[in-house]
């Protein structure tokens, strides 16, 4: 059964009434967890570049732009009661390693590492120390980089997400083989896929590659302020996915080859021997 996964990250524009609607949304749709991304801005940027102007609803910096998308430990809390109110699960991606020990004291499931922190030697030795199951995101690897990966946290990793860390994705650059070419080289792992395209075929597609998780972006709404909300889908289309993806779990099948009962009165009535 594949795991759904609906990744709010920076979605929500730092607004607890937007979190609550896409939670509601996802536990509507059926998906299985809802997704953040979580960082202490201090140590993810340098000063020098929170000091750059930039133009945002939370003012003219680079500093104002990244504190009014992220969400404050009280936040989290709040999510955490709401999650379990409603039935759903939660997790996120630490982008540092003062973000991983807050987020481990919910006690998730999962740990996503970004694909941006593949190589970060020290912060994936927090998370080996911390010692919660892991979400790898492999977008802008090479192989060898994830072969170091996964001999520095074996026995950690739960799902391996091939992905392509363009926002959005172009269809020549998706490269679902991957998914098959990963499930090979590392056959101790489950494989899954993470989605940056605008639209829902490729998580389906996904799917019927035998990806064990697929994550995709969400949102209320694509043409609300922010970088990852092109890359996003919005409610119907989240719906759609988890709609579609029942039906590739149920046309899968066994693989053993059987005559049904539906197709016997077609066979008695075409079959010519």
């Amino acid at each position: 059964m594949v795991i759904k996964v609906g990744e709010l990250g920076i979605n929500h524009n730092g607004d607890m009434t937007v979190v609550r609607d896409l939670i509601n949304v996802a536990k509507g749709a059926g998906l299985d967890y809802v997704k953040f991304q979580t960082r202490d801005i201090s140590l993810v940027y340098s000063q020098e570049e929170l000091d750059k102007p930039r133009e945002s609803p939370w003012g003219t910096t680079n500093r104002e732009q990244k504190l009014g998308l992220e969400l404050s430990l009280d936040d989290y809390r709040r999510i955490d009661d709401y999650c379990r109110e409603v039935g759903i699960k939660w997790f996120s991606s630490p982008w540092d390693t003062n973000s991983a020990e807050l987020l481990a004291s919910f006690g998730p499931d999962y740990i996503k590492v970004p694909s941006a922190l593949l190589t970060y030697h020290d912060y994936l030795l927090k998370l080996k120390e911390i010692g919660t199951p892991l979400v790898v995101a492999t977008g802008m690897s090479t192989l060898a980089e994830i072969d170091n990966i996964v001999d520095l946290l074996d026995g950690q990793i739960a799902y391996l997400l091939h992905c392509t860390s363009t926002y959005p994705c172009v269809s020549e650059e998706i490269n679902l083989a991957m998914i098959s070419s990963l499930q090979k080289r590392y056959p101790q792992y489950r494989i899954g896929f993470s989605n940056h395209s605008t639209g829902i075929i490729f998580i389906v597609m996904a799917a019927g590659l035998d990806a064990e998780m697929v994550e995709f972006h969400i949102t209320m709404d694509r043409a609300m302020y922010g970088s990852d909300q092109a890359a996003s889908i919005e409610p119907e289309g989240i719906m759609r996915v988890c709609k579609y993806l029942k039906h590739i779990e149920l046309a899968k099948g066994d693989g053993i080859k059987r005559v049904y009962d539906s197709e016997k009165a077609v066979l008695d009535k075409l079959r010519r021997y």
